[in-house]
């Protein structure tokens, strides 16, 4: 009999939560709905520009054709299906390794030094007691953001060129005939490449760390002073630990950027000197797709790309779990 009676008011405990969760779910809709209404916009935009061109994605498993029919959509599932050829193809090429080597060298070497680089920023900033030119400070490291990739290529090559670049002629007073050459060098480009993206985007990706900063509670750096702590004591044992989850967030978000480099940086830097550092997977895609043709070939690239990127994400989101943090989701 208690038995039977548990199990009744068991049911009668969910039909009251089904129902109070019905009935939240459309007060909180009658009394947003508004935010909803706004939302719209995104979304429609997420829909139309992220969602519906993956059908494209189908052309990595068909030998794709635009003559294969007479629209878009008749062309890209008209085609012959192939399976996993132009994967094989991508992995057994004589291309694939030097693309990925290439692709790991330069990212990586972003990982290492130019993810740093803001944090590093912004705390020195955070440090600045006068207002005024930590304002603006602020304003001029912020700039370069602002510049085209075009115009920084420009400005890289106007003054590391061998015959009138300014910085070149300095570099050949100190080494004199052994001076570097980043332009054409193989094994320079991707400290060039990493070089630019320090001075382009440090300042702006100070942003997000500075306002992770402005969160910290004062009274923290108040117990350290009494304490004994110094500003470098300050700046390790508490500022750190502070934005500790914001930087394990960036990183995250870095990590499934591993395979993909700045393909209009790269592309503006390349030459035929340095083409045998400078080839990557997404100016193989560019080169093979937009030039060559081989559609199928390309997509399938990308989609290669797209796949190790994600699973990198769930890895690296898993790993910062495991070790305490909050992760991406």
């Amino acid at each position: 009999m208690a038995q039977t009676t548990a199990v009744k008011q068991s049911k009668a405990n969910a039909r009251a939560q089904k129902q109070l969760g019905h009935n939240t779910w459309r007060k909180a809709f009658m009394q947003h709905y508004w935010l909803y209404i706004m939302m719209l916009p995104a979304l429609l935009y997420m829909i139309i520009f992220n969602y519906l061109p993956m059908t494209g994605l189908y052309m990595a498993f068909t030998d794709f054709s635009p003559f294969n029919g007479d629209t878009i959509l008749e062309s890209v599932f008209g085609s012959p299906f192939v399976g996993l050829k132009y994967f094989k193809k991508l992995f057994t090429g004589p291309d694939f390794w030097t693309l990925f080597r290439n692709t790991l060298s330069i990212s990586l070497a972003n990982l290492f030094f130019a993810f740093p680089a803001p944090i590093i920023l912004a705390l020195i900033l955070n440090e600045l007691r006068c207002k005024w030119f930590k304002r603006t400070a602020q304003t001029l490291v912020y700039i370069p953001h602002f510049v085209s990739i075009v115009i920084v290529a420009a400005l890289t090559f106007q003054m590391f060129s061998t015959t009138d670049g300014a910085i070149y002629h300095v570099l050949t007073q100190i080494f004199g005939a052994n001076a570097p050459d980043l332009l054409s060098d193989p094994k320079l480009f991707p400290a060039l490449i990493v070089g630019q993206n320090i001075w382009k985007e440090t300042g702006y990706g100070t942003i997000i760390y500075l306002a992770a900063l402005s969160s910290v509670d004062v009274q923290l750096y108040e117990a350290a002073k009494i304490d004994g702590a110094g500003r470098w004591q300050l700046m390790w044992h508490v500022t750190l630990p502070a934005i500790r989850g914001t930087i394990v967030l960036m990183l995250i978000m870095k990590v499934g950027q591993l395979l993909n480099t700045s393909y209009e940086q790269i592309f503006l830097m390349q030459n035929s000197m340095n083409r045998a550092a400078s080839d990557v997977f997404d100016t193989y895609v560019y080169t093979k797709g937009i030039t060559g043709g081989q559609y199928s070939l390309a997509t399938a690239t990308g989609l290669f790309k797209s796949t190790i990127s994600m699973l990198m994400v769930v890895t690296a989101n898993k790993i910062a779990k495991l070790c305490g943090e909050s992760g991406l989701y």
